[in-house]
């Protein structure tokens, strides 16, 4: 997944590509609006963060030239500004999320997540490599053509790594998004581990569906054939 970070502020704009490069996101920076434009102009990004506060064009005017443009990337914009007026611009403008500052780099990491599942939801339900199609719609897995039983927790944790394909998925991260709040620190690795297990017996000896271990951070999807 490729993000493109757009604020005037060096210390925030460096601490928050670090955090995503960290979660395996390639990250690119700007610090103006027309640095912006031109990035984006040349380069295609699954998503933006947009601060509203920048020299020469500010947030609002690079989000409504960005969407006159057809760019359909979700914008997740970065204000100091708390006034509803300013909400409702931003979002009349094509904005998909709002973060007010200061925030945690936790929340904008979950925003992040959550345009990202949305973007890839509204382009298709489907989920396919190799032999295997996910319907996200009726939540069912198919391996060529034909259904693959999965418990909830298996299709869950199936879904994540589809969503993230190529990428490393931490421990963390798949029990965070599978559990949510019910996961046990305690025994998060064991249960992952065991639902991965379950998995690669059910998929990997009939496809060519790799689910690849990777060591000291978790699990990637990826698909031999490519």
């Amino acid at each position: 997944m490729r993000v493109l970070i757009v604020d005037d502020e060096p210390e925030l704009c460096a601490q928050i590509a670090l955090s995503l490069r960290q979660q395996s996101y390639t990250v690119d920076t700007a610090g103006d609006g027309a640095s912006a434009l031109e990035r984006v102009c040349t380069e295609p990004y699954d998503l933006i963060v947009l601060d509203i506060m920048l020299p020469e064009k500010d947030g609002f005017n690079v989000l409504e030239e960005l969407r006159a443009e057809g760019i359909k990337a979700p914008v997740l914009m970065l204000t100091a500004r708390g006034e509803v007026e300013n909400r409702i611009k931003g979002l009349d403008l094509g904005a998909d999320d709002y973060l007010h500052k200061p925030f945690s780099m936790a929340e904008l990491l979950a925003r992040i997540r959550a345009l990202l599942r949305r973007s890839h939801e509204a382009a298709s339900p489907y989920l396919t490599v190799g032999a295997i199609r996910l319907d996200t719609n009726t939540r069912s897995v198919t391996l060529n053509n034909e259904p693959i039983q999965l418990t909830p927790k298996e299709f869950s944790v199936l879904e994540f790594l589809l969503y993230n394909r190529n990428r490393a998925i931490s421990r963390f991260n798949l029990a965070e998004h599978v559990w949510g709040d019910a996961f046990d620190p305690f025994t998060m690795s064991n249960n992952i581990d065991v639902h991965i297990k379950n998995l690669r017996k059910k998929l990997e000896d009939q496809t060519g569906l790799v689910i690849v271990t990777v060591r000291g951070v978790g699990y990637m999807i990826r698909n031999e054939q490519t």
